[in-house]
C-alpha cells in the first residue's frame, strides 16, 4: 500500500515538472529616456518585458573598443548639474550609523555588507550568508573576485532598492575599473525611479548565489556565473508573486551625447536567427529582442571602460492547460 502510494506521488511529480517547460522568448524594450545636460543623472529608462518571462542571463561585457585605449577617464563630471554630489535636490534622505562588515573571505570570494550614513529610501533588508543571519540589514552588498594581488569588486546590489551593478575584471592598465549602466530586476514598480521591493537576501558562496524574496510573494535566484576579464555574467531564474506585469527588468544609465555617455546605443537580434541590428540610442522607441546589448563603439569622456550590458537567454514558462501547474499559474 505505501509503496503504491508512494509510486502515484512520484509519478504526480513527473507530470507535473513535464508539463510545466521552458521555451525560448523575445522581450519587449521599450525606451522611456528623457534629455538632461548633467552627466552624472541616471536619464536613460529601457524596460525589458515579456509575458511568463521567468529565466534570462545579464552580461556585463568590455566595451568593443577597449583594447584602443590607454587611459581612463572617471571623475564625476556635475557642470551640467544642479547638484555637486553631496545630496541630491529631490530624493529624501534618512540617516543611519554607517558601517562595513565582511560577511564572507573564502579562497574565491569577498562578500562585504556596507551601511551608509544616508541613503534616499528609510528600508534595509536582512541578510544571510550560507545560513548564517547578520546583524542588521544593509545599503550595498560587494562581490570582490580573488584572482590577483588583490581582491577586485565585480558586483554590488542595494538590497533597499533592488539595484545591480556589474563589471568584468579589469585590464590591469584600468586599476580597479568602473561601473556604467545599472539594472533593476524583479516585480518593478515606481517610487520616484524604478525598484523592486526585496525584503530577505540569502547569499550562498558555494557556489556564488544570491536568493531574493520579493515584497509581492515573488523571489528570484541570481547564480553568479563568470567573473573575468571576458565578462561577469549572472543567470536569472524568477518566481512570480501577486500582482506581477511582464515587466522584469528596467535598465538605468546616462545619456548627453555619443561621447558623453554610459550607454549610446542599442544592439539586438529581433529572433535567434535574426542578424545583429544597432541604433543610438535617440532613434530607438519599442524593439522585439531574443538579446539586446546595451552599449557605446564610440569612446566616452564619461567612465571609458564601464562595460556594456546584455540581456539574453529569455525564457518563457510554459504549462499545458490540464496540468497543476498551469492551475497556479492561471490564478
Amino acid at each position: 500500500m505505501h509503496l503504491r502510494l508512494r509510486l502515484a506521488a512520484l509519478l504526480l511529480a513527473l507530470l507535473s515538472s513535464a508539463a510545466v517547460s521552458a521555451a525560448p522568448a523575445e522581450a519587449t524594450v521599450d525606451n522611456e529616456t528623457h534629455a538632461t545636460a548633467c552627466a552624472e543623472e541616471d536619464n536613460v529608462s529601457l524596460n525589458l518585458s515579456g509575458r511568463n518571462i521567468r529565466k534570462f542571463r545579464v552580461e556585463a561585457l568590455p566595451p568593443v573598443y577597449l583594447a584602443s585605449i590607454d587611459k581612463d577617464i572617471t571623475a564625476p563630471d556635475f557642470s551640467g548639474c544642479n547638484f555637486d554630489g553631496a545630496t541630491h535636490p529631490t530624493d529624501p534622505r534618512y540617516a543611519f550609523k554607517e558601517r562595513r562588515e565582511v560577511l564572507h573571505d573564502g579562497p574565491r570570494w569577498m562578500v562585504v555588507g556596507m551601511t551608509l550614513s544616508s541613503f534616499w529610501r528609510p528600508q534595509r533588508v536582512p541578510v544571510r550568508v550560507d545560513g548564517r543571519k547578520t546583524a542588521g540589514g544593509f545599503h550595498m552588498i560587494q562581490v570582490f573576485a580573488k584572482t590577483g594581488a588583490k581582491p577586485l569588486e565585480a558586483l554590488v546590489m542595494y538590497p533597499s532598492d533592488g539595484y545591480w551593478r556589474i563589471k568584468p575584471l579589469p585590464a590591469p592598465r584600468f586599476g580597479d575599473g568602473v561601473y556604467g549602466s545599472s539594472f533593476v530586476m524583479g516585480p518593478v514598480e515606481h517610487a520616484g525611479r524604478p525598484v523592486a521591493n526585496i525584503t530577505d537576501i540569502a547569499v550562498d558562496t558555494q557556489p556564488l548565489r544570491f536568493r531574493l524574496k520579493f515584497a509581492n510573494g515573488g523571489a528570484a535566484k541570481v547564480d553568479v556565473r563568470e567573473i573575468s576579464e571576458s565578462r561577469t555574467a549572472l543567470d536569472v531564474d524568477m518566481k512570480p508573486g501577486r500582482r506581477h506585469g511582464p515587466r522584469f527588468a528596467v535598465l538605468r544609465s546616462m545619456y548627453v551625447a555619443p561621447d558623453n555617455a554610459d550607454m549610446s546605443e542599442v544592439s539586438w537580434r529581433a529572433t535567434a536567427q535574426s542578424s545583429l541590428e544597432t541604433k543610438p540610442l535617440p532613434e530607438v522607441s519599442t524593439l522585439q529582442a531574443s538579446e539586446v546589448r546595451f552599449g557605446r563603439s564610440l569612446p566616452s569622456r564619461h567612465n571609458t571602460s564601464a562595460p556594456d550590458i546584455r540581456f539574453s537567454g529569455f525564457e518563457r514558462s510554459t504549462a499545458s492547460p490540464g496540468s497543476p501547474a498551469a492551475g497556479r499559474q492561471a490564478r
